[in-house]
């Protein structure tokens, strides 16, 4: 090599420094959630400076308790936690594209394809890529469709159990509730160890009654949800002192203790409160056999309320006739108490269906991963009621790949080798799939290709027991389309957002405006 092309070189690395730094942060972050990918993926196990220890299989997961300060880094991770916001699953899948994407793009720019031309190139590959993956979408007609519990148990990790639960919910709910922008089943999910797996129509409260003497359980019962204090008002130690304060003071005690009678004398059963309970107002209705948990999260109260057909009140409320104040009022099929797990399950209401899935654990530290499998298992499942399902295993991405690649052919100039980034990261996937499975990627990658052009069909992948080609379809092995859309788009946009950065500067501490000097710098 001459010392001209020596020259050229350093020029070129110099130049991509910031690139290549922040490539290499982007490429760690992918390497720590690849080994996860696919039915063999393992484990990853997290543990900080107290010797805590988290094993766990999910990305998003692996992402958000891993120490990083690269601020690349970091970019990536805040991209993963919005598409677990937005979809809930494919966080992995949209780190192992984002990592493709952006060595792929630097690979190019160090070949001296300028950076505009890549970015200029990726953005037209990732669009034709998720338009094509839009078209392959198959439709879920009916709630009942088989191929949403295969898609249950590829986004649930083979655990049956959990796939049977999440899709018993997912009936309970209906296809027009799943499709709602604003509900998500995986709120639905809740593990507890020592719990029995069980899905019913209802809603847990996660608090004990506020006194063992009350019901147990109890049938048709009228619902009330405060969403205040069950208290009189307060008044200050000042106004107390004076003849007029404590004249108000006896008048609202008299008056909560009317209001306290009202909901008894109107048949109440159980009471919701967001806030506390004034201690004869427990004694009360513990003495009318009314059931009443207080400090409910708004969370609970809200689901409650959908739930039973109830309408939260404030303590104010409580001032209106009975007539009027029963229009507030739910009503529940079943409501138990579970001294075991400690929670109140209000069931068979007479609003919203509202499902709920209870993960058993047989002990707590497999409770959190029990809660995240059936999670990821829950969101897989109203993506693919939204957006539709396509093939897995890796399949579906080689297939775009082959019809992104006769996109180039028809692309002039420099931008092409963008493109290029993007047929590359569509076989990443699959690549990292076979390879966690014990196969050659280079060889099943050849084989699979080969298949899909000869027999014309886009479902074939690695069958990662035996390394024979399969059809995914056959095997079962489906993923929701809107999952596989969105990881792209999401890969895309940070991989344009890293390679775009040209240079990296440390921003100078800012300092408080007494210590800054006229010029606007700091003084010393």
């Amino acid at each position: 090599m001459s010392v001209k092309q020596v020259s050229n070189n350093a020029e070129v690395d110099e130049r991509l420094t910031a690139l290549i730094t922040n490539a290499n942060a982007i490429r760690a972050i992918a390497s720590a959630v690849e080994g996860t990918l696919g039915p063999k993926g393992l484990d990853t196990m997290l543990v900080d400076k107290f010797g805590d220890v988290v094993i766990t299989n999910d990305g998003v997961t692996i992402l958000q308790l891993m120490e990083v300060n690269h601020p690349a880094a970091r970019m990536l991770i805040k991209t993963a936690k919005a598409q677990q916001a937005e979809i809930g699953d494919g966080t992995t899948t949209a780190t192992v594209l984002a990592g493709s994407l952006v060595s792929e793009g630097v690979e190019q720019a160090h070949k001296g394809v300028p950076v505009s031309r890549v970015i200029e190139g990726l953005k037209s590959g990732v669009k034709s890529a998720v338009d094509i993956l839009a078209r392959h979408a198959r439709p879920v007609e009916s709630i009942d469709d088989p191929y949403l519990n295969n898609v249950a148990l590829v986004a649930g990790r083979e655990h049956t159990d959990i796939a049977d639960l999440v899709v018993s919910a997912a009936r309970l709910v209906g296809l027009e509730k799943l499709k709602e922008n604003g509900f998500k089943l995986s709120d639905s999910v809740f593990a507890q160890e020592g719990a029995e797996n069980l899905v019913f129509s209802g809603v847990i409260i996660n608090k004990r009654p506020l006194s063992e003497d009350m019901p147990k359980a109890l049938t048709d019962a009228p619902v009330l949800i405060i969403d205040d204090a069950l208290e009189p008002e307060e008044l200050s130690s000042e106004a107390l002192s004076t003849e007029a304060g404590f004249a108000w003071y006896r008048e609202k005690q008299q008056e909560f203790l009317a209001n306290i009678r009202k909901i008894i004398d109107m048949g109440v059963r159980v009471v919701l409160v967001d806030r506390g309970v004034e201690d004869i107002a427990q004694e009360m209705l513990t003495d009318a056999g009314i059931l009443v948990v207080q400090r409910v999260s708004s969370r609970e109260l809200k689901k409650a309320a959908e739930h039973t057909g109830a309408r939260a009140v404030k303590r104010t409320g409580l001032l209106r006739e009975p007539a009027d104040l029963n229009r507030y009022l739910g009503r529940a099929g079943q409501v138990l108490v579970d001294d075991k797990l400690e929670h109140v399950r209000i069931m068979a209401g007479q609003g919203k269906p509202v499902a709920t899935v209870l993960v058993g654990a047989a002990t707590e530290e497999v409770v959190g991963e029990r809660e995240r499998i059936a999670k990821d298992a829950a969101s897989a499942v109203q993506a693919a009621v939204k957006g539709g399902l396509i093939p897995g295993g890796g399949a579906i991405e080689l297939a775009v790949a082959r019809q992104v690649e006769e996109v180039r052919r028809d692309m002039r100039g420099m931008s092409a080798y963008g493109l290029d980034c993007v047929v590359t990261a569509l076989k990443r996937p699959f690549a990292q799939i076979v390879a966690n499975a014990g196969f050659n990627p280079l060889e099943k990658l050849g084989d699979v290709i080969a298949a899909q052009m000869e027999q014309g069909k886009d479902t074939l992948s690695i069958n990662c027991d035996n390394g024979e080609v399969a059809d995914m379809w056959e095997m079962g092995v489906i993923d929701p389309a809107l999952v596989k859309i969105h990881a792209l788009r999401a890969a895309g946009e940070i991989a344009e957002a890293i390679l775009r950065i040209n240079t990296i500067i440390k921003k100078r501490e800012q300092r408080p405006e007494h210590m800054q000097n006229e010029s606007g710098e700091g003084s010393w």
